[in-house]
C-alpha cells in the first residue's frame, strides 16, 4: 500500500484530498494544528470505508517542531503498515489574509511566509529521507500567482515561491525518481482567510469561465489522480485547477 502525508488536511481541500486518497487505495496520514476533532472526522470517514488512515498534530510554521514529527511519522508507518517510508507528501498546510500592501504588518507577513514558503521547504527537507524512491511531492499553489486580486499579495507571493520551489524539488530529487508537481486552485470554497461571503463568491463566479466557485473535492480528486502512477511522467509542473479563472 502507498501513503501519502497530508498536512492540513482536517478541513478544506486538504480533507477532501484525503478522502479522494484513500478512496484509491492509499494509506493516509494526515496533519492538524487546532483542530483535532476535524482531523478524528476525517480519519473515521476514511476508516469507516474501509481504509486506513492517521492523524498527527503538526504546526508547519513552526520549524524547530519537525525533527519530533518526523519521529512521529516514522513509528506511525512501522505500527500502521510495517514501513519505513511513505511515498507521497502533500504541503497543503496553510491560511489567507486579505489586506493590502499599505496595511500588511510585518508580523503577519512572517507568518504567511512560515506556512507557506519556509514550512514547506524545510518540512519537505526534514522528511525527505523518509519518501521512498520513486515518490512525488505535491505543493498546493495558487490561481493569484498568475492573476492578480486585491488584498493577497504576500500570499499570492510566497504562493509563487513555492511554485518556483517546486521545480527545483523536481531537477534536485530526480536522480531518486522523486516527482515534484504543484497544483494551483483558483476561487474554491472554503474557510480559507475567512471563507466567502455571498458578495464575494459572486464575483469570483463572475471571472470563472464555468460561472461558478469550485468545491474541495474537484481540487482533492485532481491531486489524488496525480499521485497515481498512471501520471508517472508527469514532473515539474503546475497546474491550475480553477474552472477557467481569468482567462
Amino acid at each position: 500500500m502507498n501513503i501519502v502525508i497530508i498536512t492540513g488536511g482536517s478541513r478544506g481541500i486538504g480533507a477532501a484530498t484525503a478522502l479522494a486518497s484513500a478512496r484509491r487505495g492509499l494509506g493516509v496520514i494526515v496533519t492538524y494544528n487546532s483542530n483535532p476533532d476535524a482531523a478524528a472526522d476525517v480519519v473515521g470517514k476514511i476508516n469507516a470505508e474501509g481504509g486506513t488512515a492517521v492523524a498527527l498534530e503538526l504546526d508547519v510554521t513552526d520549524t524547530t517542531t519537525f525533527p519530533a514529527f518526523a519521529d512521529a511519522v516514522r513509528r506511525t508507518l512501522q505500527e500502521t503498515w510495517d514501513r519505513t517510508t511513505f511515498d507521497y507528501l502533500v504541503n497543503n498546510a496553510g491560511y489567507g489574509l486579505f489586506k493590502s500592501i499599505a496595511t500588511v504588518t510585518e508580523d503577519e507577513f512572517d507568518g504567511l511566509f512560515r506556512v507557506h514558503l519556509k514550512g514547506p521547504f524545510f518540512l519537505t527537507q526534514t522528511l525527505l529521507p523518509l519518501i521512498a524512491d520513486g515518490g512525488q511531492i505535491v505543493n498546493l499553489v495558487s490561481a493569484t500567482t498568475r492573476v492578480t486580486t486585491a488584498g493577497v499579495a504576500p500570499y499570492a507571493s510566497f504562493k509563487g515561491g513555492l511554485e518556483v520551489l517546486t521545480r527545483y524539488m523536481a531537477q534536485e530529487f530526480g536522480d531518486r525518481r522523486i516527482r515534484a508537481n504543484s497544483i494551483s486552485p483558483g476561487p474554491i470554497r472554503t474557510d480559507l482567510g475567512g471563507g466567502l461571503n455571498d458578495e464575494f463568491e459572486a464575483l469570483l463566479a463572475a471571472r470563472t469561465a464555468l460561472g461558478r466557485v469550485g468545491e474541495p473535492d474537484e481540487v482533492g480528486s485532481v491531486i489524488a489522480s496525480l499521485l497515481s502512477d498512471e501520471n508517472r511522467w508527469v514532473n515539474a509542473q503546475s497546474i491550475e485547477v480553477s474552472g477557467g479563472f481569468d482567462i
